[in-house]
């Protein structure tokens, strides 16, 4: 690889993984805090990934950080990609878990101050605003949306 330069000539997206939890038909939501985006509203367990992590084992990490349960790669299930525009352009690809060991208990109370089991279909109005959206394309195999962007012209 030597002489190889990186491309710095165009924007890098952040890439996060959002992972539906379902248990009996029911999403996990945690409730945000003190991340500086959106805190107090409700999301889905989510991960930042570092740069060399794959997307999964980035998902299994941070959900075992933050909720003590254990997931395997195999247990993940890809449920869609979104590009989304919010205070930057942002790569938010979705996972689908229905097992895992364990019981999702709160085990960083700085990043989420509660755990709520809420039907996806019928969100809590304080949930962020793309996760109806992203429940339903993952329902529907919708591999890829853009949200936030101003329309396409014709």
């Amino acid at each position: 690889m030597s002489g190889y330069v990186f491309d710095t000539k165009h924007d890098r997206y952040p890439l996060a993984v959002h992972v539906f939890l379902v248990e009996h038909g029911r999403i996990l939501l945690m409730r945000r805090a003190g991340r500086g985006y959106a805190d107090g509203r409700l999301g889905l367990p989510t991960s930042h990934v570092d740069r060399g992590e794959a997307p999964t084992a980035s998902a299994v990490r941070e959900i075992a950080e933050e909720l003590g349960i254990t997931l395997a790669p195999a247990d993940l299930r890809p449920s869609g990609t979104m590009v989304r525009l919010v205070q930057e352009a942002r790569v938010d690809i979705f996972l689908t878990a229905e097992s895992w060991a364990g019981t999702p208990v709160i085990r960083e109370p700085h990043k989420c101050t509660e755990l709520v089991w809420a039907d996806p279909e019928d969100l809590p109005g304080d949930a962020l605003d793309f996760l109806a959206t992203a429940w339903a394309d993952a329902k529907e195999g919708r591999l890829l949306r853009e949200f936030g962007f101003a329309p396409v012209p014709n």
